[in-house]
């Protein structure tokens, strides 16, 4: 409260807001468990972080217990389903923070500057860790990646345009078979593409790589591109035409420019689904230990099948190495998926 002149200003009521002091009480006894389970896991068998987590969800079952005893039965339903909700959270989240966590223990050993630039040409999978490098595979999966989009991305436009703009008698078959191809495994668009293309031209090529991904990548971008078209208000499409201005132009002009952000998205995350993909790439592209630009005439590195090679070999540096290329596949999706973060949001504002 203050004092304004002759007026008085009353600060306003939050209920909603709680006090500091209640909050820092409420997170000791999570904390508390925590730091119990914690020590258990040191001192017992239990497997990391996952046995944390159980831990930390028994721990906070009866914690909760414990805290409602005395309260009546709608608080204590309320305290207990609010503990089994985050600890359900903290269950499922724990498999991904323990795979994310043994990626970058075992990747971290072989990663060095020159690894992001050097090839395996030279260089044994038993050598020393400070030699060779992932940068061809890098090279290689970025080259096929980039012919996919540029056959998937327009091809996967066209298809969300159609689904939402024309809406023609073709409408019910198209949605279906994108949705059908969605469930495609891999190891099948693979052995479409060893069929029809490597086999008749005789050789593995990075084309025939980014054909077997192109097929995988189109039912995610033209499904991310027909959601996004239909947050285009009516409107706007209502204005165009009544501008004069025909589908195909109001489509071309107004539609399409209005969402670039969240097509963009769907470009990007066609790329995170298929950018680690294996199967498709043993039957059509395979793999060589050296830098490569020419996708039309043999073999070309890729970083799932650097790290598929160097599993098979099985020896301790090869494996250093494969948990490396394991950790740079993984930043890479990650990064994708936080840019396709940041473009939906603005798509969305």
């Amino acid at each position: 409260m203050s004092n304004i002149g002759n007026e008085t200003l009353v600060a306003p009521i939050q209920p909603w807001v709680k006090p500091r002091a209640k909050t820092l009480k409420n997170l000791f006894g999570p904390a508390l468990v925590a730091l119990v389970s914690f020590v258990i896991v040191l001192l017992t068998g239990f497997a990391g972080p996952d046995g944390w987590a159980l831990l930390f969800f028994v721990g906070l079952l009866g914690l909760a217990i414990a805290r409602t005893r005395n309260q009546d039965r709608v608080k204590r339903n309320n305290s207990l389903i609010s503990i089994v909700i985050a600890g359900g959270a903290t269950l499922a989240f724990a498999p991904w923070l323990s795979i994310f966590y043994s990626l970058v223990i075992k990747g971290f050993h072989g990663i060095y500057l020159g690894y992001f630039f050097r090839d395996m040409r030279i260089t044994t999978p038993d050598d020393e860790l400070n030699m060779g490098g992932v940068g061809h595979a890098i090279i290689g999966s970025a080259i096929m990646v980039l012919i996919a989009t540029a056959i998937t991305l327009p091809l996967g436009i066209l298809s969300g345009v159609y689904l939402t703009e024309v809406r023609g008698r073709l409408t019910r078959m198209i949605r279906f078979v994108i949705q059908s191809m969605s469930g495609v495994p891999s190891i099948v668009a693979g052995l479409f593409i060893f069929t029809t293309f490597v086999d008749v031209t005789k050789q593995f090529s990075g084309l025939a790589g980014s054909l077997a991904l192109s097929i995988l990548m189109l039912p995610t971008v033209a499904r991310t591109a027909e959601e996004v078209l239909k947050l285009v208000p009516e409107d706007l499409r209502a204005a165009s035409y009544a501008l004069g201005a025909r589908q195909w132009r109001s489509s071309l002009m107004v539609v399409l420019p209005t969402v670039r952000s969240g097509l963009t998205t769907a470009a990007i995350l066609g790329v995170a689904r298929v950018i680690g993909e294996t199967a498709p790439l043993i039957l059509t592209a395979q793999s060589i230990s050296s830098f490569k630009f020419n996708p039309f005439s043999g073999q070309i590195a890729s970083i799932p099948m650097y790290i598929f090679a160097l599993f098979q070999i099985g020896t301790e540096y090869s494996m250093a190495r494969a948990w490396s290329g394991a950790l740079v596949l993984m930043v890479i999706v990650f990064l994708l998926f936080v840019v396709a973060r940041r473009l939906g949001n603005r798509v969305k504002r």
